[in-house]
């Protein structure tokens, strides 16, 4: 039997209202805007209002990618939500998103991978419907960023902003020429310490064992993002340069052969240096760094939307997906734009 092929045929993206720029961090902590736009590319940032959750972003986003797709939840067969911010330890955001869409009995399932989120979901999409357990999934990355960084952590707070994006995913025949094309991925939990949010008693601490019930009045807000910057920049460059090398040598595709690239969006230096190793000039490249930040595991289709809304992207144009994170984990989708 021929595995059918994988298309998306719905996309859709969420903001929250409300703008953070580079002038209010300033008030902040100690930074300047023309520091922040030199070193990471960023102006400004979207910050979830205190009334919504991770799990309302997504549902905005969904709503979109379901009506583009000309289809409502009723026809979707599984749900996926990238997300490292997610509503509760316990269930799942994508539980939550699926009751709130109205969607039943399906099944839905968190994936974290962080910033790669959006990137391995879209893997295991594929092949669980190549494999023809679900014939449409929704695969939404969210995340309330803001809601885990230090505010008074001028390394960190300064990157990162919320948001959602969210795509829907059709099986149909056998089609080697359009949709998806296939994904590389990869981890190595290693570097674990260079890029983290350490809460200081996480849910299997054996420190929670006498002391669930202080932790739980104690523990609000303590989540916090650490990361080594510098050593973070290097091995990022490094690694997605090989793992773009690595999906083209496995489909026997070139440098030239790629219409679009849309990186994660975490840092402009960081998406210079792949665009350069594939020898692609930056219009080529999907960039939303300066007015999204990173959005984690939202960045990849939230950029991936922005080229949709803007009319720029053709059927039959080859576009590369690829994402870096903690973890470390990063990995790379292939699609042919078919929509």
């Amino acid at each position: 039997m021929s595995l059918a092929s994988v298309h998306i045929t719905g996309i859709g993206g969420y903001l929250p209202e409300r703008i953070m720029t580079n002038a209010e961090l300033e008030k902040l902590v100690d930074t300047t805007d023309a520091w922040i736009r030199e070193r990471t590319g960023i102006e400004q940032r979207h910050i979830i209002a205190p009334d919504q959750m991770t799990s309302d972003l997504a549902v905005e986003a969904a709503r979109i990618a379901l009506a583009d797709a000309g289809i409502t939840i009723d026809d979707i067969d599984a749900l996926i939500v990238a997300t490292t911010t997610p509503d509760l330890i316990f269930p799942s955001t994508a539980t939550v998103v699926q009751s709130k869409l109205g969607g039943r009995d399906f099944p839905a399932w968190d994936i974290q991978a962080v910033c790669s989120g959006f990137v391995y979901g879209l893997a295991q999409a594929e092949g669980m419907m190549r494999a023809g357990m679900f014939r449409r999934v929704l695969l939404i990355g969210a995340e309330a960023m803001s809601r885990i960084v230090d505010w008074k952590d001028r390394g960190t707070c300064i990157l990162f902003g919320d948001g959602a994006g969210a795509v829907v995913l059709e099986a149909g025949p056998s089609d080697a020429e359009n949709g998806m094309i296939g994904s590389v991925l990869h981890a190595d939990g290693a570097f674990r310490d260079l890029l983290k949010a350490h809460h200081p008693h996480p849910p299997s601490s054996p420190e929670l064992h006498h002391e669930a019930v202080d932790f739980a009045i104690d523990s609000a807000g303590a989540a916090a993002v650490e990361m080594k910057g510098n050593e973070v920049f290097r091995v990022a460059v490094t690694k997605l340069g090989d793992v773009v090398r690595e999906i083209l040598l496995r489909y026997e595709l070139n440098d030239c052969d790629i219409d679009w690239l849309v990186p994660h969006q975490a840092n402009i230096r960081i998406i210079q240096a792949t665009a350069k190793k594939l020898k692609m000039d930056l219009d080529r490249v999907a960039l939303t760094v300066a007015r999204h930040g990173n959005t984690s595991s939202a960045s990849v289709p939230l950029a991936l939307n922005d080229l949709y809304i803007n009319g720029r992207l053709e059927k039959g144009q080859l576009i590369l997906l690829e994402a870096f994170a903690g973890g470390f984990a990063w990995g790379a989708n292939l699609v042919r734009w078919s929509k």
